[in-house]
Parts: structure tokens; sequence; C-alpha cells
């Protein structure tokens, strides 16, 4: 655990917890985070993970344009099933073939589970700054597995944060259920 793991930690919770609000300064809070966990990631050879973080950074930006959007463009939205089994082939065979990748031509660690939750995680991000109310859901699933990939890389603060987005990502959930009724 470094201070710069502390930092990062903090405002990757503040931006869960200000995104649940629908507070358009999550991106902000995302921004910082995803900036001091790119060196994090990198650092402990986990490089798929490290292009999320890249990514993020990117869908930040992109988070905050959409999300300040005038407010009828802007209201929390459910995708059909069909769209997510979508969604969840597409993201799976991405995964495998990102994981094969990695752990043939690198030294990257556990590149199979850090591949899928990197790709995974691409599409709940685009999901929330869309405001599709199941990107929660597949927070709470990617959550869980970040618990054993950052824990195997003995980042436990991390794990721990991932930890308590399990559980702001439920809480989350239930708030935009409620806001969509």
């Amino acid at each position: 655990m470094t201070n710069i793991e502390i930092i990062a930690v903090f405002f990757a919770i503040l931006y869960v917890i200000l995104a649940a609000k629908e507070s358009i300064w999550c991106w902000l809070a995302a921004a910082i985070s995803v900036i001091l966990y790119i060196q994090i990631c990198f650092s402990a050879q986990l490089y798929p993970e490290t292009g999320l973080q890249i990514f993020y950074l990117i869908m930040a930006i992109y988070g905050y344009i959409q999300w300040n959007k005038p407010k009828k463009d802007t209201n929390i939205i459910s995708w059909p099933k069909q769209k997510h089994l979508i969604i969840l082939v597409i993201s799976a065979a991405i995964s495998i073939c990102l994981g094969y990748y990695f752990d043939q031509f690198t030294k990257a660690k556990l590149p199979y589970l850090d591949s899928a939750t990197t790709i995974f995680s691409i599409s709940a991000t685009y999901m929330v700054t869309k405001k599709v109310v199941e990107n929660w859901l597949y927070w709470i699933v990617i959550d869980l597995a970040s618990i054993y990939l950052y824990y195997s890389r003995d980042l436990t603060l991390s794990a721990g944060l991932f930890g308590l987005y399990v559980i702001l990502a439920t809480i989350g959930y239930v708030q935009w259920k409620k806001k969509m009724a």
C-alpha cells in the first residue's frame, strides 16, 4: 500500500458515490483516480488493466459531456435483454482473445481474468455514460472478480476498494431503479 494507492482509492470511492447520486462531479473524481491507477496497474504488471485506466480517463471526459447535456437527454434508461446478451457474448469473446494474447506474448499476471475485467468494464463504463441502469449489475460481477485480481498482486487496499464497490454498486442500482420508477 502506497500513498498514491490511498489517494487513488479515495477518489475512486468518491466517483462511485457521486455517480450513484447522479452528480456530474463524479467524472472529475474518476479522472483523478484513473490517472493514479495508470501508474499503479502498470507497476503491478496488470497491462490490460493499465489500458483500461487510460480508457477510463477518456470516458471520464465523455461522461462529463454526456451528463452535461440538457436533462431530457440524460434520463436513466434500461436496455432490452437482447442487447445485454449481445454485449455479454461479444465481451466474452474479446476477453478470451485478449487474454490469450497477454498469456502468450507478455509476462502479464492473470491475463484472462485481467482481460475479462477490462473488457467488461469498458462495456459497463459506456453504460454509465448513457445512464443505463443495468450498468450497476455488471459492476457487481466485475468488482467481485477484481477483488481477487488485485489481492493476488498484493494490492490489498485496492482489493478492499473493490469490496466496497460491490456494496456501492448495489446501492447505486437500487437508487437508479427508484429514480426510474
